[in-house]
C-alpha cells in the first residue's frame, strides 16, 4: 500500500496537464503563422525557430543542456508549471518544435531521438490493447518489427494492406480498427499512395491516420492539409542532411495533439540538445538542398533507366512508377531516394563485386546525407 505522502505525490503527477500556449513566438517581431506564411519557403526557413528578443539579440538560439531547473515558488514545484525539469523540454527543444509546427501546419510537435522513436510515439498515442491497426505492406521494416513485436505483445493487432488499395481499404476495416498507417512512397518499392482516398475512409469510420512523410518532408507534401492526423518525419535524413545526427519529429492536428503530447510526457524520450541545434541549422538550407537533391536524383534515375543492366527504375516522378498519378496530383516535388530493378541473370557474387568495388558510393544505411 502507498503511504499518504506517496499518494499525494502521485496525485500531483496525475493532475499534471500540458497546456498548449495560446500563441507561439516564432520571430522577434511576433509575426503570427498566417502572416509569415505569406513569405517564400526559403524566407520562412530562415526565420522560424529564432527568438532574438529572448536571446540578448543573438540571431541563433543558444544551446540549453541540463536536467535541474530552478523554480521560485513551492506551488510551481508542486504543480509542475511550465518548464519544471529537463524532461519537460528546453528553449533549444522549443525552438525546433515551434519551427516544425509552423512548417507542417500542425497544432503541435514533439521530438524524439530517432524517426522510429517518433513512429512509436504516434502509434502508442493512438492505440491500446484490443485495438486493430491497418499498416501499409511497404512500410519501413523497423516499423513492421515494432508492430509484430512490441505492439503485439501488448495486445494490438496489425494487418498489412496493399499500398495501392485506395478506397478499397474499407473492406479491411474492423469494429476495433483505430489507426491506418501510411508511408508514401513505400520503402524500397516506392508506391505512391492515394492518401485522400485512404483518409476519406478513415474519417468515415472514425479512424485516425498516421503518415511517415520522411521522403517528401513538409516541403513537398502537406500532410495535415490532406487530412492526416499525425505526420512523422525522420529528421535524421533531410532535416539533418549531413549524416551527423539522429532525430525524429511528430506533428499532430488539433484533435490528436493532446494525445500525442501526453504520450510524449509519459515517456520523456526527448532528443539531445546538440541534435536539436544541428537540426535547426539544417532547417535553414532544407529547401535549397532538397531542390538540388531532386535535380541530381532525377538525372541519375534517367541515366540508370538507359542502362542495359536495369529492368526498371522505381521513381515517383516517372510515369511507370506505381501511383505516379497521385504524386503528380498531391506532391510539390521529389527527393533523392528511388530504386532500380535489375534484369534477370545477375548473381549475388556479381552484386557483391559491384557494390564493394565502388570508389565514391559506399555501403551504408543512409539516404539523406
Amino acid at each position: 500500500m502507498l503511504g499518504h505522502h506517496n499518494e499525494k505525490i502521485l496525485n500531483v503527477f496525475r493532475n499534471c496537464e500540458y497546456k498548449i500556449p495560446a500563441k507561439t513566438k516564432i520571430f522577434t517581431t511576433m509575426i503570427d503563422r498566417t502572416e509569415l506564411s505569406k513569405f517564400g519557403i526559403t524566407t520562412q526557413l530562415s526565420v522560424i525557430g529564432r527568438n532574438p528578443d529572448e536571446q540578448s539579440g543573438f540571431v541563433n538560439p543558444p544551446l540549453y543542456k541540463g536536467s535541474t531547473i530552478i523554480l521560485k515558488k513551492l506551488s510551481d514545484l508542486e504543480q509542475r508549471k511550465g518548464r519544471f525539469y529537463g524532461t519537460a523540454g528546453s528553449p533549444t527543444i522549443d525552438n525546433l518544435e515551434n519551427a516544425w509546427t509552423h512548417l507542417t501546419g500542425g497544432a503541435g510537435t514533439v521530438l524524439s531521438a530517432s524517426g522510429l522513436g517518433s513512429i512509436s510515439l504516434a502509434l502508442l498515442a493512438l492505440s491500446k490493447a484490443g485495438d486493430h491497426i491497418l499498416m501499409t505492406d511497404s512500410v519501413y521494416v523497423p516499423t513492421r518489427m515494432l508492430c509484430d513485436g512490441l505492439l503485439a505483445k501488448f495486445g494490438v493487432e496489425t494487418d498489412y494492406y496493399d499500398p495501392s488499395i485506395g478506397k478499397d481499404i474499407e473492406k479491411l476495416v474492423k469494429p476495433n480498427t483505430t489507426v491506418i498507417f501510411l508511408e508514401s512512397p513505400g520503402s524500397g518499392t516506392m508506391e505512391v499512395q492515394d492518401i485522400p482516398a485512404l483518409v476519406s475512409v478513415a474519417k468515415k469510420h472514425g479512424i485516425k491516420t498516421i503518415l511517415d512523410n520522411t521522403w517528401a518532408t513538409p516541403l513537398f507534401f502537406d500532410a495535415h492539409a490532406h487530412g492526416i492526423d499525425i505526420s512523422v518525419e525522420a529528421g535524421t535524413k533531410y532535416l539533418g542532411g549531413h549524416s551527423d545526427l539522429l532525430i525524429g519529429l511528430a506533428s499532430a492536428n488539433e484533435e490528436c495533439w493532446p494525445l500525442l503530447r501526453s504520450t510524449y510526457d509519459a515517456m520523456a524520450m526527448l532528443p539531445g540538445a546538440e541534435d536539436c541545434q544541428l537540426a535547426l541549422r539544417g532547417m535553414r538550407t532544407l529547401h535549397l538542398r532538397l531542390k538540388e537533391v531532386e535535380r541530381k536524383a532525377l538525372d541519375l534515375a534517367a541515366w540508370l533507366g538507359n542502362r542495359d543492366e536495369v529492368e526498371k527504375v522505381l521513381h515517383p516522378a516517372f510515369e511507370d512508377c506505381p501511383g505516379h498519378e497521385y504524386w503528380v496530383r498531391d506532391y510539390k516535388g521529389s527527393s533523392g531516394l528511388f530504386s532500380i530493378v535489375l534484369k534477370n541473370g545477375f548473381t549475388r557474387a556479381g552484386l557483391e563485386k559491384m557494390v564493394e568495388g565502388m570508389k565514391v558510393l559506399q555501403l551504408g544505411f543512409s539516404w539523406g546525407g
